[in-house]
């Protein structure tokens, strides 16, 4: 299913597609691609930031990982960038609320307009994905929308600003970001960079602090699924415009 501009149509009209989108996340989670000791929720506050989808471990694995969809090895993508160097200007003290059924392991997060249409609504963004790797749990941020003044290259560019002046090879022609994360000290990203019409990644959900440990992010399956009920006159729009 290739991705549609959303900038054609309000911010409630993406909103709308975003809500049934990741409970459509969360289905496909649950229903199969997750290991049994692991469950996925929505919107579920853990602390400070209030993600999309949750990967929760509620109990330990009996005898190996228990679920045939988990990966064995490490994934792949564009851009793979890891940091060699501890930042410990951001390991200090903190109380973490864990979810009462298990430890949190991985978020998923869709970016919304709002996410990005001022300056205090992106710093709030960026923030909270840079505590959630800081916390150690890992990342996946999925970003449809162009850059604006205040991420001129993209999402994973200002993210990653938080951790260090790393360069970023940043697509013009494909201005939009999906990238997935592994928290910890020396945290790697996985980045795609993608554009209107390009199909999504399955890039990785990690359910450890190991590259091999993994699931494949149900993105393109989940979005049309989504894309398949949305309101008619919404989808119009959109196609109209781009025709």
């Amino acid at each position: 299913m290739p991705i549609h501009d959303w900038t054609r149509l309000e911010p409630g009209d993406f909103h709308h597609f975003h809500q049934r989108w990741i409970v459509g996340i969360a289905d496909a989670l649950n229903g199969g691609l997750l290991p049994p000791e692991f469950l996925a929720m929505s919107e579920q506050v853990t602390g400070r930031p209030i993600p999309d989808v949750v990967a929760l471990q509620t109990r330990q694995p009996r005898g190996g990982s228990g679920g045939v969809a988990l990966k064995s090895s490490p994934p792949s993508a564009r851009v793979i960038a890891r940091f060699e160097k501890i930042n410990y200007a951001r390991r200090a003290d903190r109380v973490v609320i864990r979810h009462g059924r298990g430890k949190v392991v991985a978020i998923i997060e869709i970016v919304s307009p709002g996410n990005k249409d001022s300056r205090n609504a992106i710093r709030t963004f960026v923030e909270k994905a840079a505590d959630i790797l800081n916390q150690g749990v890992n990342l996946l941020v999925v970003d449809l929308f162009p850059p604006t003044p205040r991420d001129p290259q993209g999402i994973h560019k200002a993210i990653w600003d938080e951790f260090g002046d790393e360069p970023f090879d940043f697509l013009p022609d494909k201005p939009m970001t999906v990238a997935s994360y592994l928290g910890g000290d020396l945290p790697t990203a996985y980045v795609e960079s993608v554009g209107v019409g390009d199909p999504l990644p399955s890039l990785p959900i990690f359910l450890s602090d190991s590259e091999s440990d993994y699931v494949p992010a149900p993105l393109e399956i989940t979005y049309q699924q989504a894309w398949d009920v949305y309101p008619a006159m919404l989808k119009e729009l959109i196609e109209t415009a781009a025709s």
